[in-house]
């Protein structure tokens, strides 16, 4: 899938941006609405658990949360997927005990204007890595390896590709410290924009289009919160 309206999309992107948005309490209280929703995936093979924010679980923080979100990207809707009853997800937790790979998180809708990604991290260390190379396709996981490029998404699952690839190798310090549950091959004509070091209090905001992972650097688990946003 091919995204349209790219010249649109190209406009409102930047460089990725640590901002504080939500207070110690907010954060509290974002950890507080985790434990008591209900598990939306647990994928074994990634090792991760995901759980959607449900709206009406708590109104005061649905209504701080999107405001709060407002004030930082003006004009924006969320792009998270919806309930049964056509109601937004306000975003997606992840509780990570395994890095994830090299993806990108453009989303399923052609003729979205995908906007910004926002990570807050609600527990300690972790980092993700943002690579300069954009992806102007479907949300997509990037490998090297031929059996995994064999594979054949169903609506909503990330497309395989090796189209991310160049000529230059990767940088081999950089592939030990941050990088080694990634086959180094897979990151041939890879450079490194951003290294986020995670810091609960910080939210990142970043564009969609970017490639990106986590690093290997993960001490049992990690757990943060992802909203994706697209311009009305």
């Amino acid at each position: 899938m091919e995204i349209k309206n790219i010249e649109s999309i190209k406009k409102f992107e930047g460089p990725p941006k640590v901002i504080k948005i939500f207070s110690e309490e907010e954060i509290k209280s974002i950890l507080k609405l985790y434990e008591s929703l209900p598990v939306t995936v647990n994928n074994k093979k990634q090792n991760v658990i995901k759980k959607r924010w449900l709206q009406n679980y708590n109104k005061t923080l649905d209504k701080i949360y999107s405001s709060k979100l407002k004030e930082i990207l003006g004009e924006f809707e969320m792009d998270n997927l919806k309930s049964e009853t056509g109601e937004d997800f306000f975003g997606l937790f992840h509780e990570s005990f395994a890095p994830l790979p090299l993806h990108v998180d453009t989303g399923f809708d052609e003729n979205a204007l995908i906007y910004k990604q926002i990570v807050t991290p609600l527990i300690e260390p972790g980092d993700t890595v943002f690579f300069k190379k954009r992806w102007y396709k479907q949300s997509t996981t990037f490998t090297n390896n031929e059996e995994e490029l064999n594979f054949k998404p169903k609506p909503g699952q990330n497309a395989r590709s090796k189209d991310h690839l160049g000529e230059i190798e990767f940088d081999k310090d950089m592939h030990a410290k941050y990088l080694s549950h990634i086959d180094i091959n897979n990151l041939r004509g890879m450079e490194v924009e951003m290294i986020y070091n995670w810091k609960v209090g910080e939210s990142l905001i970043v564009d969609r289009t970017h490639i990106h992972c986590a690093s290997s650097r993960l001490n049992k688990r990690k757990l943060g919160l992802t909203t994706f946003t697209k311009r009305k």
